[in-house]
Parts: C-alpha cells; structure tokens; sequence
C-alpha cells in the first residue's frame, strides 16, 4: 500500500511511531544518506538523489568533531561550501550567540556537556541556511532538565527563522510541544497513520503542557501510538 507525506514551507513536522517502523530510514531518505528501495523523495519538485547543503542534518549521536572549536564545528558547512573566512567565521559567532553559546566559541566539544554539543550541532546545521533542518532524535541522550531547555530553545529558532523541520522522536509530550504538526507512523512496514496539526499558539510556553488542549492531544497520540506498539508485537 502505497504512503505519501506532503511537507509545506515552514512546517515543523514532528514524526512518531514504534520502534523499528522506519522513521530514522525515513529521515536519512530524505537527507540523502540512503536510497529508497522505492518510491521518490522530490524537494521542491525535483528528486533527491544524495546529501546536499540545502538538507541540514542533527543526529542524536554527538557529531562534531574533537578536533575543532565550538565556533570552527560552526562554521565547517560554510567552509565546505567555499565561503570565505572572514565573512563565514561571523556567521558562525551570530548563530553561536542564538543557541546561548557565546562564551564558549573556543571551547572544543570534550570541554562542553552533551547539551552545549547539541546546541552546537543545531547551530552548525543551521549556519549552512539548509531549506529543511532534520533531526534524528535529537535530544534522546540527555537528561529531562537539559531536554526540556533544548526543546524551548529549538521551539524558539523556529518561531524566530520559520524553517522546515522534520523532527523524529519518541517522546509524544516533546512531539507535540514542538511541532506544528504530529505524523505518526504505522508498525513495520511503516506507513503514514495520522497526520495531526497542532493548533496550539505561537509563542508557545512550556506551561502549555499543562493545558486542556495539550492533554487532549496527547491522549489521543498515546492511544494511536499504543495500538501501532500492539500490532508491531502481533
């Protein structure tokens, strides 16, 4: 049975399902880091055949590279991409500043915590001015303190540059708190299930979770994710 996803600019779609349903392999689709074994992946109209600058990728592997500092991590895509020292290294200060890591450009990744590392691999894929941002469960390795800060400020980059984001986790609170719009997908073979927009407001507090609304939405993923869950052990 044939599935199909239609992404809009700016949309910020967050992807749920159970484990081993293929959302990880949709997202490296996607980023042109593997090939479908059928179907089409088309980016504005045209099909995607490999890795490029207009995909910004975040893993939930730590990425960066040891060698390098906070601020060169950064500025790596521009360098690839031939921009010029001088006017690349700025760029990479200014989105450091955005993810509040302005007082750490020299550090290297083995003296940051796993946030500031992600906070860094967030800005370096946005540094490079991708048309879509992927993220791979981003936040999946760290602590529920750090992982609630780091929603609020992805939340707060998007409300701010109003990118395209394909966003996988497994988390359904932090699905719905960041996305504009929830895809749950079914057990192997992964399908589509549910497209779900989140009508809840922009700026859009971490207290929202509290709310009727919010709960609602929740309950209602929880029942969709549980009977894919279900079916995935049948």
């Amino acid at each position: 049975m044939p599935t199909s996803l239609t992404v809009g600019d700016n949309d910020f779609i967050s992807i749920l399902g159970p484990s081993g349903c293929g959302k990880s392999t949709l997202l490296r689709i996607v980023g042109g880091l593997e090939t479908a074994s059928e179907g089409r992946i088309l980016l504005d109209g045209a099909p995607v055949v490999g890795p490029g600058a207009d995909r910004g990728f975040v893993f939930q592997s730590y990425t960066l590279f040891p060698w390098l500092t906070v601020q060169q991590n950064i500025a790596f895509g521009l360098r690839e991409k031939g921009v010029p020292e001088a006017q690349r290294m700025p760029i990479a200060r200014d989105w450091a500043a955005r993810v509040g890591l302005s007082g750490f450009v020299d550090h290297f990744p083995k003296q940051l915590s796993g946030g500031m590392q992600q906070r860094t691999a967030i800005a370096r894929a946005l540094a490079n001015d991708p048309k879509i941002l992927l993220l791979d469960e981003p936040f999946g390795a760290l602590d529920n303190q750090t992982r609630a800060l780091m929603q609020e400020m992805l939340l707060g980059i998007w409300e701010r540059e109003r990118k395209t984001v394909l966003f996988v986790t497994h988390d359904i609170e932090e699905a719905i708190f960041v996305g504009s719009r929830v895809v749950v997908m079914s057990a192997r073979p992964g399908r589509i299930k549910a497209d779900i927009p989140v009508d809840l407001p922009h700026p859009r507090p971490y207290t929202i979770k509290t709310t009727p609304e919010f709960v609602a939405l929740k309950e209602r993923l929880v029942e969709e994710i549980r009977a894919e869950v279900l079916a995935a052990d049948h």
